[in-house]
């Protein structure tokens, strides 16, 4: 069954782009590869209520950070 989707596709919150939701399997899942502070989640989850895609993730990361003076 070619073309088969396993996980459910989704929209980033942020930016749009087609990311393949993986919340039942979530070490596989491509926002598992950001590691984020317990700070840095709350941070995020003040911003947004569903799931963003890797890029946005680092990004919001990257801006909690210079924010912070990290």
């Amino acid at each position: 069954m070619q073309g088969w989707v396993k996980h459910e596709v989704i929209a980033c919150e942020r930016c749009a782009t087609a990311i393949e939701c993986k919340a039942n399997a979530y070490t596989k899942c491509q926002c598992s590869a950001v590691q984020l502070s317990i700070n840095e989640v709350q941070y995020i989850s003040e911003l947004y209520d569903g799931c963003l895609c890797a890029r946005c993730l680092f990004e919001l990361q990257a801006a909690y950070r210079e924010d912070v003076g990290i």
